[in-house]
């Protein structure tokens, strides 16, 4: 029998072969490396048969499948060792996460993390006795049969819930046998790297109502030195969190008075209008006018814009002299009212119109973290009104603009193309029309971009950008929204060159995404050590005695008249703890004076990460903090 390889090529094969031999056929390196299959793009165990005019692909830990298959095997062994060490113990389910996999476990006696070590011993001798990984299925009533047989309830409450079209299958490595979809490893020995990493409680099937179980959380990965490098990054992160590092140079404050909505503190608003001058500075030079609307909008405007459907459960809602209304979660509907107050002609458009508008999300208590999932937040919207003929040039134009941010923080970015979801607006002409134009801009700007399945607004694709941090990881933040829908749903229109009436196109747009998100981003990006630029205090000056307070004050009063942010240290502590508090708040500049200092019109400088780097003029001195600034340099 003949099957087609993902290159194209064509493998002749035995009739009954499996993936496995399909690989060792191509190569024996190959057979080695691989972890599973696809054939006709379902991911399956390598030991799946073949059929004439199969497309397979081998899977190898090299990509992202490959990999969550190891995990998902190193759970399976989790559970085995689990039940070896605690027979009475129960079995819910072991998923594969981001980076590692969790199994919940219903344990007679608690089990804390000082327990893990004997976990992992059983682990690794599972792992060495490279247990060969078997696949079998089962009728329904011969499964429920098998799982009631071994006490595990769970499992057969998952059964029971399952379609009578469901496949039932299981896995089998020695004497354990779970429930599982699968695919899987061959043999529990391919595992090299894993470790167990926390514990928590998750109530069964996410209810509150139900039983809680012990959650037991772990990583693997293909090598060793994979797995030493995420640790190493994951302590490296810890240093960067924001929560810690927001609270230690007193930028912003998480109160329970306000739980999801946070305090900006004096220093943490000077880095937030930093940045809103910047937005409002790049959008002023790129043709933005700019609006604000409105807070609370009645009911019916939510309803007309289709956000009442799809969005209220995420709604705060309340009664305006009778009137239901709702607090914004997003800004476009109030856009679209700026739009309908004056008639346009096609001379207007494109018109861009921009939108810093604060916006509120219900988000579940258990989801709230620090700066990055709140329940207000400032969104940096922009709706642009246009032709259809203009949509690839203001499409260009926004990618633009988001690169530029983008490489101004030193951030590398890769970009998703999100199509249609379920239960969206609009017809399939409308929707074809505008991916189509999305793929185009992306097209004629050579972006490299992976498609995103179904993960489109309800109103239209969109352009996703994932920007990447100094330490890996990734943050989708820009984001490019087609829509046909809005402004038909609106009666938007313009008078055309025909002077008949039209429906302009319109496209959603942030950049920021979030400005709260984004600046939890930056202090972890930075590590707190921002730019001159984005530093909340520039200069710190520093006398040496009680004599230099004087020249130390006239110093910083130059320098905030000349625009930058100086504060004078005039403490009565030593020198040596002011300098080690001005590191601590993470300064970017020092200037050390005292009688000689005054009498030559000097600073001595000290920069964050060098240290002393000598005296200079204090002209000199102000030009160089003065041209860090204003030209936002990043180190």
């Amino acid at each position: 029998m003949n099957i087609t390889l993902k290159n194209g090529d064509i493998l002749e094969l035995e009739q009954g072969s499996t993936a496995l031999v399909a690989a060792q056929k191509i190569s024996e390196g190959l057979a080695r490396a691989a972890v599973a299959a696809k054939i006709n793009g379902n991911l399956c165990d390598l030991s799946e048969t073949l059929a004439e005019g199969d497309r397979l692909e081998i899977v190898t830990l090299k990509e992202k499948e490959g990999l969550e298959v190891y995990r998902h095997t190193c759970a399976h062994v989790l559970a085995q060792a689990l039940k070896t060490i605690y027979p009475t113990c129960k079995l819910a389910i072991g998923p594969v996460i981001e980076n590692g996999f969790y199994y919940d476990v219903d344990f007679k006696t608690p089990i804390t993390m000082e327990d893990f070590g004997k976990i992992e011993a059983e682990m690794k001798k599972i792992i060495k006795s490279n247990l060969p990984i078997e696949r079998f299925t089962l009728p329904r009533e011969e499964a429920i049969a098998l799982m009631s047989k071994y006490h595990e309830n769970y499992k057969v409450e998952l059964i029971q819930d399952l379609p009578e079209s469901a496949v039932l299958s299981f896995y089998k490595q020695g004497a354990f046998t779970d429930l599982c979809r699968g695919p899987h490893l061959p043999s529990t020995g391919k595992i090299k790297a894993f470790k167990l990493t926390s514990i928590a409680g998750a109530y069964w099937r996410g209810d509150e109502k139900k039983k809680m179980l012990t959650r037991i959380y772990g990583t693997a990965f293909a090598k060793k030195e994979e797995m030493e490098e995420y640790f190493r990054l994951l302590e490296e992160a810890k240093k960067r969190d924001h929560t810690k590092l927001g609270k230690d140079l007193k930028l912003f404050a998480l109160l329970p008075e306000g739980r999801g909505f946070p305090f900006f503190l004096p220093n943490g608003m000077v880095l937030k209008n930093t940045l809103v001058d910047y937005w409002r500075q790049l959008h002023r030079r790129e043709g933005y006018v700019e609006v604000q609307t409105p807070i609370i909008m009645t009911r019916t405007l939510w309803e007309n814009s289709g956000h009442w459907d799809h969005y209220k459960d995420n709604m705060y809602t309340t009664k305006i002299d009778g009137e239901d209304c709702a607090v914004k979660p997003m800004n476009c509907p109030g856009g679209m009212l700026v739009y309908k107050l004056a008639p346009h002609s096609y001379k207007d458009l494109p018109i861009r119109m921009g939108e810093l508008g604060l916006v509120h999300r219900h988000e579940k208590s258990g989801q709230l973290h620090g700066l990055m999932r709140v329940r207000c937040f400032t969104q940096d919207d922009a709706h642009i009104f246009m032709l259809p003929e203009q949509i690839t040039e203001e499409i260009k134009g926004v990618v633009r603009i988001i690169d530029e941010v983008y490489s101004l923080f030193g951030f590398k970015y890769h970009v998703e193309l999100s199509t249609r979801p379920e239960n969206s607006m609009g017809s399939d002409e409308d929707w074809e029309n505008a991916t189509n134009a999305l793929v185009k801009a992306l097209d004629e700007l050579k972006l490299p971009y992976v498609v995103n399945e179904g993960d489109g607004a309800f109103y239209g694709p969109k352009i996703d950008f994932h920007l990447e941090d100094c330490i890996g990881r990734t943050w989708q933040c820009g984001t490019i929204q087609l829509d046909f829908q809005m402004p038909q749903r609106f009666d938007l229109e313009y008078v055309g060159e025909d002077g008949e009436k039209h429906r302009p196109i319109m496209i959603h747009r942030v950049v920021f995404g979030s400005i709260e998100r984004f600046i939890g981003i930056l202090i972890e990006h930075y590590a707190g050590k921002f730019p001159v630029w984005l530093s909340p205090v520039q200069v710190k000056v520093l006398p040496i005695t009680d004599r230099a307070a004087d020249y130390a004050a006239k110093l910083t009063a130059e320098m905030n008249a000349m625009g930058l942010r100086a504060e004078a240290d005039l403490r009565k502590e030593k020198l040596g703890r002011k300098i080690l508090d001005a590191e601590n708040e993470k300064v970017p500049y020092k200037l050390v004076v005292g009688d000689k200092e005054m009498e030559e019109g000097t600073v001595s400088v000290r920069k964050r990460g060098e240290g002393d780097i000598g005296a200079m003029k204090k002209e000199e001195f102000f030009a160089l903090c003065k041209e860090e600034n204003d030209k936002k340099i990043v180190f």
